[in-house]
């Protein structure tokens, strides 16, 4: 059960309305890497969830990611209160109105016009939110590194955010937030190294033969690093083209009447490749003498 308390987990103040400015924190309303995508991820997983201890976790931060969801929506609303204004009234001439709604060359102007200055499910660019942003699996040790990753794409956004203002209150409140993708990140890793074994995702092990094999695929000197060291790894410096010793081929075991029908489909449609046919392409270009004459033949023209 959730229940609604009207104050802000962080207190959001804003020096300036800032209708640009707002249509960038879209991006953390509505986006991929946003604050509801956040919350839809951990509250599926959570009910899923059989250890109760990540049970809670994932409740616990799925519930605050809806609270932040609250902040940066107050945010962008804030930003967007005097335009919403100017707009809904029409105070202003049409060609000022359009410059103080475009901002900084961004769409703010779209977001204004569709959903008046409200806290759109969109990003900044305007894509609607979809739940193919949640990407859980149904494995923890699998889901525990993709919300670490989550978390990380979430900070970095933030702080390209608090880089594009310089109003210090907004920065304030994208620094709490930001903060908190740090202590999320933790509480997922901690969760993670409490599995054991929790490498590799999964119950299967993986071939033996492959499981610690780096191939060099590329062309060139190779960059030697903890990625591909001899430590680690078995470094094969040109991997053959099948590397578990067959003969590299795809074949299909076919039952006899499908194998018939397969061999006359092929038959129907086989090339000659003896064969050297006039195409369109050669009708239309000047120099080859096509038509037998001994002289170049002129470029074809279209009659009427």
């Amino acid at each position: 059960m959730f229940v609604h308390n009207k104050r802000l987990q962080y207190t959001v103040r804003v020096a300036r309305p800032d209708p640009g400015l707002a249509n960038l924190l879209l991006e953390q309303f509505g986006g991929p890497q946003g604050e509801l995508a956040a919350a839809c991820r951990y509250f599926t997983q959570a009910l899923a969830e059989e250890d109760p201890g990540r049970k809670d976790m994932l409740f616990d931060i799925a519930t605050e990611e809806l609270s932040h969801l609250e902040v940066i929506g107050s945010l962008i609303a804030m930003l967007n209160r005097g335009a919403k204004g100017d707009l809904a009234e029409g105070v202003q001439q049409e060609a000022e109105l359009y410059r103080s709604l475009q901002g900084a060359g961004n769409d703010s102007h779209v977001t204004q016009l569709l959903y008046g200055g409200g806290p759109a499910l969109i990003n900044s660019a305007g894509v609607p939110w979809t739940a193919a942003y949640i990407d859980s699996i149904g494995e923890p040790t699998a889901d525990l590194r993709s919300n670490i990753a989550a978390e990380a794409r979430a900070k970095i956004i933030y702080e390209r955010l608090m880089n594009v203002t310089d109003d210090a209150d907004v920065q304030e409140a994208l620094g709490f937030l930001m903060t908190r993708e740090i202590s999320h990140q933790k509480s997922f890793e901690k969760a993670l190294y409490s599995i054991t074994p929790n490498f590799p995702p999964g119950k299967t092990p993986g071939d033996p033969r492959f499981a610690s094999v780096y191939f060099k695929m590329s062309q060139g000197e190779a960059m030697r690093g903890p990625w591909n060291a001899d430590s680690t790894f078995v470094f094969v410096e040109n991997p053959p083209p099948a590397v578990d010793g067959g003969d590299g081929l795809a074949t299909v075991e076919l039952p006899a009447d499908q194998q018939s029908t397969l061999e006359a489909f092929a038959m129907r449609g086989e090339s000659d490749v003896n064969s050297d046919p006039v195409t369109g392409a050669d009708l239309g270009k000047a120099g080859d003498d096509l038509d037998g004459t001994g002289e170049a033949d002129p470029p074809a023209r279209n009659k009427r």
